[in-house]
């Protein structure tokens, strides 16, 4: 079998989790890195010319473009005796696994950026607002449990996997707090069983490179201002 390729950026959690269910699923990949401050190269316009996003992953000679829609192909295509499954058999719990992934991203993910980047006060303040609220539904998903999946880490696991490690970069940069753990306490102990997983920690890139990354944001707003170029 070829060596699967995945584009991607050094500090995307849309990526990273990519990675992650490639090594649950115990298959051999190669990155390329685009520099996101920088022109985007040949091969990203080439393999999504739609969206122009990473990441994007190249299966002999297919190509995946969205992380979610890469996730399902991946689970798809490597399913049953030693592949680790990532959606639910289950079609109803699959269905709410995909709902609250969808959520997480459009809710939680957008609205701890739209947070990051507010102007003034007043508009940082409602954003916050905003988000609290979201997290409030995703705190509800994961009481009384270890994983979203249950008793192992699934698809909504990864897709919520940014908490843990960008969540806090976003605060820190932002002069702001969402992940409190006394409000969100399911939330706040699975985010810190999931982050020392040795599988999950070996993909997270530098802490302090997260922090340089969303340092420099405010010199692409503009390119932030609509959830495709977040990823």
């Amino acid at each position: 079998m070829a060596k699967l390729k995945i584009i991607v950026s050094a500090t995307s959690p849309y990526c990273t989790r990519i990675e992650w269910a490639l090594k649950l699923k115990g298959l051999e990949y190669e990155l390329t890195v685009e520099d996101w401050f920088k022109a985007k190269t040949e091969l990203l316009l080439k393999s999504n010319p739609v969206h122009k996003k990473v990441p994007v992953l190249l299966d002999d000679g297919v190509v995946i473009a969205e992380s979610k829609v890469i996730l399902e192909y991946i689970d798809e295509k490597w399913k049953g005796g030693e592949f680790y499954p990532l959606l639910p058999q289950d079609p109803y719990e699959r269905a709410q696994a995909r709902f609250w992934a969808q959520f997480a991203d459009d809710k939680c993910v957008f609205g701890a950026f739209q947070a990051r980047l507010a102007e003034d006060a007043e508009e940082k303040e409602k954003a916050v607002e905003t988000t609290l609220e979201s997290f409030t539904y995703l705190e509800k998903q994961i009481e009384g449990k270890k994983f979203f999946a249950g008793d192992k880490m699934g698809y909504l696991d990864l897709v919520a996997g940014w908490i843990p490690h960008w969540l806090s970069v976003l605060e820190e940069t932002g002069g702001m707090k969402i992940f409190d753990a006394e409000r969100f306490p399911s939330l706040h102990e699975w985010a810190q069983n999931f982050i020392e997983i040795p599988l999950i920690k070996e993909c997270l890139p530098p802490r302090d490179v997260v922090v340089d990354h969303y340092i420099r944001l405010p010199e692409v707003r503009a390119l932030l201002k609509t959830k495709q170029a977040i990823e």
